[in-house]
């Protein structure tokens, strides 16, 4: 069904919960797999363009890593992903990495923020749906660290295999 899919990963728990629940949706249908990291413009990574900012480098240095460890995880599992580290606002970013791929699925998380928050954020809240042409997966999906080694190595997943987020931890 899907060919191309696209994860947005940013190392939290809800990307880690996407990352897993998109990796077997890839491993399932065999699709080729992006990932791409998004390093959210910010004061301190402006100035850090324009002059030397150790913050900037950080920042930079953070990122990458993240990135590097999600290609690790997903190689373990036998793919050869595309990744994509890119500085920006986080929607425009994904969609704009969608169309360059032709991605027909994008898998993200998703954080729950405030009323307030939403209602302040502007551009930075922009919709990820509103800026891409494909299908839009939100990974809820909670798989342990057992249940999802063993869904790799049986090409599935058993529904009671989910858990609560809090038991999920990183990679």
């Amino acid at each position: 069904m899907y060919k191309r899919i696209l994860l947005a990963y940013d190392g939290t728990r809800e990307g880690m919960i996407a990352l897993r629940e998109g990796a077997l949706l890839a491993k399932r249908c065999g699709a080729h797999v992006f990932l791409l990291s998004i390093l959210p413009e910010s004061a301190g990574l402006m100035m850090g363009e324009n002059t030397t900012s150790m913050l900037a480098d950080q920042q930079l240095k953070t990122y990458k890593a993240l990135l590097a460890r999600g290609v690790e995880a997903l190689t373990q599992l036998g793919m050869e992903p595309v990744a994509k580290l890119v500085v920006g606002e986080p929607a425009l970013q994904i969609g704009a990495f969608a169309r360059e791929v032709h991605a027909d699925l994008v898998v993200l998380g998703q954080r729950k923020k405030s009323f307030l928050h939403r209602w302040w954020a502007g551009a930075t809240g922009a919709y990820v749906t509103d800026h891409v042409k494909c299908s839009v997966l939100v990974g809820r999906n909670a798989i342990s660290d057992e249940a999802f080694e063993a869904a790799l190595h049986a090409g599935g997943q058993r529904h009671e295999d989910n858990v609560p987020a809090e038991k999920i931890t990183k990679s």
